[in-house]
């Protein structure tokens, strides 16, 4: 399956203790914090994960180079694998399905995995 990177630009804003986070290109401006620049940075991530994973298009990330920041703000990327995103933190649903008799006959004769075929040929329909 292919990796759906995405790559946005976030702003640091270092505080008293630790940063706040913006993310300007999602959800018209969203925010996080970490207690530590690494912390933040995962914050970010999980953010950007959080908000586009149920969506099919994304937004488009500014360029870096279009970042304004001021004082001691740092404008850095964030990238995440949503597909990895969506794999680990997506609940299973039952679904049931209607399928010809033969094809049951024969998937449980080659010990097929029902769920494991439907839900790579919906990936492939759907995200590839």
């Amino acid at each position: 399956m292919a990796h759906k990177l995405v790559i946005y630009p976030v702003i640091l804003h270092p505080e008293k203790t630790g940063y706040s986070v913006e993310i300007p290109d999602i959800n018209n401006g969203a925010w996080t914090q970490g207690e530590s620049m690494e912390e933040a940075l995962e914050m970010a991530s999980d953010l950007i994960g959080t908000m586009l994973v149920d969506e099919m298009t994304w937004p488009k990330p500014t360029a870096l180079e279009d970042i304004q920041v001021t004082g001691t703000d740092i404008k850095t990327i964030v990238s995440l694998d949503m597909e990895d995103y969506r794999r680990r933190t997506s609940k299973t649903v039952r679904k049931n399905v209607s399928i010809p008799e033969y094809l049951v006959k024969m998937g449980k004769d080659q010990h097929i995995n029902f769920s494991e075929v439907l839900t790579q040929a919906l990936e492939d329909k759907l995200i590839n």
